[in-house]
């Protein structure tokens, strides 16, 4: 059974072997600059990892699994920041069409209203 300084080591350890990938990615990439990363391992999570804000979190308790992890969530924080001007400009679209829906149906129910 491991003591609880020993667990700490490891955890310490993993986290440095992550961070040191992480700046390997942002150099080899030139992007990605303001990220960090957490290892947070737990077996019941049911995401390997995900980013939030500009913090990317590996669940994962494998160090290999976390590898990858690390850099699934690192191109997907960039493949998504990519399209994200096109994602914004889709819901100030989808929006608009929604104002002018309620708009018209609005404008309907006061004619059959008026009518009944």
């Amino acid at each position: 059974m491991k003591s609880a300084q020993t667990t700490r080591i490891t955890v310490e350890l993993e986290q440095d072997k992550l961070r040191n990938e992480l700046q390997d990615l942002k150099q080899r990439l030139g992007m990605g600059h303001e990220l960090d990363v957490k290892w947070l391992p737990d077996e019941n999570a049911k995401l390997s990892g995900e980013v939030k804000e500009t913090c990317i979190y590996v669940y994962e308790g494998n160090e290999e699994k976390a590898l990858e992890t690390l850099k699934h969530e690192f191109l997907d924080y960039l493949v998504s920041k990519t399209i994200e001007p096109y994602e914004k400009i889709t819901n100030k679209l989808i929006g608009l069409i929604n104002d002018e829906a309620y708009l018209r149906k609005e404008k309907l129910v006061e004619v059959l209203a008026s009518l009944i």
